[in-house]
């Protein structure tokens, strides 16, 4: 299994830690591999630094649960354009998706789960990525 998870995705699995999201990344990283870019991980580093999360998580949780994404999942270079996505951020999540040869993207944006399956690439909310 070679998963890219979208942002919204790791996010819930760092805010709540038993919840649906954080059950799938967990079985990703022990079953399969996590792949990340660094447009994905710069995405991520952007939206966590927001004042809102940190009622939520301190600066010292983000820190550790970025260094444990880079330090876990495989590296992509993203060498592939797709513009298919009414949002093009979303098209970042399915260019990594495809130069990383993924078998599945987990997310809960509904603007990614209408292209199920793309280029063969299942495209599930994590609940469904447990139940495969």
């Amino acid at each position: 299994m070679r998963c890219v998870f979208d942002a919204n995705v790791l996010i819930s699995a760092l805010l709540i830690p038993d919840s649906t999201p954080r059950r799938a990344l967990d079985f990703a990283l022990r079953k399969g591999e996590m792949l990340l870019s660094f447009a994905l991980l710069a995405e991520l580093t952007e939206v966590l630094s927001r004042k809102q999360f940190r009622r939520y998580v301190d600066e010292e949780d983000v820190r550790r649960f970025l260094a444990a994404l880079t330090r876990e999942a495989t590296w992509v270079e993203v060498n592939v354009k797709i513009k298919a996505c009414r949002d093009p951020d979303d098209d970042g999540i399915l260019e990594l998706a495809v130069s990383g040869s993924a078998s599945h993207v987990v997310t809960g944006d509904a603007d990614l789960l209408v292209f199920h399956p793309f280029r063969g690439i299942q495209i599930v909310t994590p609940h469904a990525f447990l139940n495969i």
